[in-house]
């Protein structure tokens, strides 16, 4: 199958691009450019030219050309598509087309702020109601600046409370980059980006299964407020994915 035969090629010249074969990278761009495109077009309508966004993204295609280990068990198209999404998403902020505004940014390291002094001194992670205490910021403002100050994910980030849950194994891995991949990417990167509160009610809702009953006593929370936080979140992932 061509698909099949597209993945051993990309599989041996991945093995001669660490080796610094210069044609293997040149093999694995000219294979993987219609990944690059999918990903441009993402950003199209932003003030910059498809064209040019392509051309940023195959730069971050050849960043994860260099970068990519095999034995992370991913195939490259899953390890590629953040790094190229990371790439554009740098260019547009660099070159002012893509703005946070100034107090965003404020309100976001000050968030930073007050969960680091929250978990040194009460040994865990602060709620959005102890960092609204704290900063005197409503929880859009909390979310609004974290996304501001928030980097790209990596693959060996958690999700959740525990290590082995990252965005590496609950991505699944395609060679095709027309299987949805990017369109995962983009979920698992606005995952990342939630408040830790936040980010633990959807692990403990949808990746462990638990029933809001269950969730709000590991968190401390009322079922209703439960609830509500549910209605928020995805109320912020639908804003931040239709962006």
């Amino acid at each position: 199958m061509e698909t099949d035969g597209r993945t051993k090629r990309n599989e041996e010249n991945l093995r001669l691009a660490s080796c610094g074969d210069d044609r293997a990278v040149e093999s694995l761009i000219r294979d993987n450019y219609s990944l690059a495109v999918s990903v441009a077009k993402k950003f199209q309508g932003r003030g910059c030219d498809t064209e040019d966004l392509i051309q940023i993204g195959l730069m971050g295609m050849l960043k994860a050309i260099r970068s990519f280990d095999p034995s992370r068990g991913c195939a490259f198209s899953t390890y590629a598509v953040p790094m190229i999404m990371g790439e554009i998403r740098k260019f547009l902020r660099d070159d002012g087309l893509i703005k946070y505004g100034r107090i965003r940014r404020q309100n976001g390291y000050a968030v930073m702020r007050a969960k680091e002094e929250f978990a040194a001194k009460f040994s865990r992670d602060a709620k959005i109601s102890d960092i609204e205490k704290m900063t005197g910021l409503s929880p859009e403002e909390i979310s609004e600046g974290l996304d501001a100050v928030t980097p790209v994910a990596s693959f060996s980030d958690t999700v959740g409370e525990s290590d082995d849950l990252t965005i590496e194994n609950t991505v699944a891995a395609s060679e095709n980059p027309f299987d949805g991949e990017i369109e995962k990417m983009a979920l698992y990167e606005t995952l990342r980006s939630l408040d830790p509160t936040w980010r633990k009610i959807i692990v403990y809702r949808y990746f462990k299964c638990l029933s809001q009953q269950e969730t709000a006593r590991r968190l401390g929370m009322t079922q209703v407020k439960i609830s509500r936080e549910e209605k928020k979140i995805f109320e912020h992932m639908r804003r931040q994915l239709s962006t």
